[in-house]
């Protein structure tokens, strides 16, 4: 369950604990015709390239979505939970907290960095507390690439002793995005 999801999915529910998306697929893509296509049926079916009788039977519960229409409405379904004004006004909450936001994320088996010339691989948990930005940057987060390259700073601070030192790039480290975790 937690693949179907991936890491944006994770974020949204952790930040927004009351708008998670429904569970059955005929409520997500209900809430996504309605929230994100205005009630056009033909144009969520376009967008998801399949016939508008299809949507009407996701809807009606006689067919259900398979494979990446299942996963993608997935995603869909928690992006409609939250809106845009919900999302900036928790990130201005979040960016009062300062440096400690008492906000967590455990990033399972990272590796692959340099230190001086050498491979440094030695997969291992890691646990970050993130500045009120960081957490501000995850609420606003509109996909999957931007809550990667948010953790990816949060890692290189980590690594990089706080921001007061450089070296580590966000880009330098590789993770497991099945294992992750934000509390």
């Amino acid at each position: 369950m937690a693949g179907l999801k991936g890491m944006f999915g994770r974020v949204r529910e952790a930040l927004f604990p009351s708008r998670k998306a429904p569970v059955q697929s005929t409520t997500q893509a209900g809430h996504v015709r309605e929230r994100k296509y205005g009630g056009s049926t033909k144009a969520m079916a376009a967008a998801y390239g399949v016939s508008p009788r299809t949507v009407l039977r996701w809807i009606d519960g006689t067919r259900h979505p398979r494979g990446a229409d299942a996963e993608r409405l997935q995603r869909d379904a928690l992006d409609v939970q939250t809106t845009e004004r919900g999302r900036e006004r928790k990130a201005k909450q979040l960016a009062k907290l300062g440096a400690r936001s008492g906000i967590t994320v455990r990033v399972g088996r990272t590796r692959t960095f340099e230190i001086q010339g050498s491979d440094a691989v030695r997969a291992r948990d890691i646990h970050l507390s993130l500045t009120g930005d960081q957490a501000a940057a995850l609420a606003l987060a509109e996909d999957e690439g931007e809550v990667r390259e948010v953790i990816g700073e949060a890692l290189a601070d980590y690594f990089n002793g706080g921001g007061g030192y450089a070296g580590f790039a966000p880009d330098d480290f590789e993770y497991d995005t099945d294992d992750f975790e934000l509390n």
